[in-house]
């Protein structure tokens, strides 16, 4: 019923096997938005390790369904949706400003918990995205030391659409260098997630140690079923 998801995983995992340009493991994350619980359920009965939802709502409705794996949160997020998110995420990738940081870090601490985020970074300066410049990162980095109950895993960075490899091998090395960075003076920092389904193979060999998969994963979805 599944023998999709199990080939497909088997491609990859044997793509991914070689680690990347620097000879680290690559970290695996399955795209979760609008794949029923079952199919991903079945991914990790078949080696994948760590998932990542896109909505907060559609993650509520399904944490108690999935089987035992590291739980991410990928997409935007609201603020009044957080209640859905600290906790219950064990890495919340996407955190794309200080105010946002700042609102995690307070409901973490009335929960009494540390938890553990990554930043993104729009390196591509796409004005449609969010996250943080390459110029404002460190700075950023700064104030989120300061904050309590919170703990940075890495860097997430959404690359832009495009048929330039170069480009996409530039904006990589230029976050690569980012997480060089601050990796040296933190032991926490282990993410470096750039490559989705469409450009991680260029992404591993210049540095990313984490890609987010879907469609290669689970094939394409129907985005207009919720």
């Amino acid at each position: 019923m599944y023998e999709d998801i199990e080939q497909n995983l088997k491609n990859i995992f044997a793509e991914l096997s070689d680690g990347n340009d620097r000879g680290e493991k690559i970290t695996l994350v399955a795209a979760t938005k609008f794949v029923p619980f079952d199919r991903i359920n079945a991914a990790i009965n078949f080696g994948l390790t760590h998932i990542g939802e896109n909505k907060a709502q559609e993650f509520r409705d399904k944490f108690s369904f999935y089987a035992p794996c590291v739980k991410h949160f990928i997409g935007r997020i609201q603020e009044n949706k957080l209640k859905y998110i600290v906790g219950k995420a064990d890495v919340i990738d996407s955190v794309d400003s200080l105010k946002l940081a700042e609102s995690i870090s307070e409901r973490a601490k009335a929960l009494g918990i540390t938890q553990d985020i990554m930043l993104e970074v729009n390196v591509g300066n796409d004005e449609n995205k969010g996250g943080f410049s390459s110029d404002e990162i460190f700075q950023a980095v700064e104030r989120i030391y300061s904050l309590p109950s919170l703990r940075l895993k890495g860097l997430m960075s959404m690359l832009p659409k495009t048929d330039d490899d170069r480009l996409i091998a530039g904006l990589t090395e230029e976050m690569r260098s980012i997480y060089d960075k601050l990796k040296s003076n933190n032991r926490d920092i282990e993410f470096l997630s750039v490559g989705t389904s469409g450009d991680y193979n260029i992404a591993i060999k210049h540095g990313s140690n984490a890609v987010r998969l879907g469609t290669a994963i689970f094939g394409e979805r129907d985005y207009g079923v919720k």
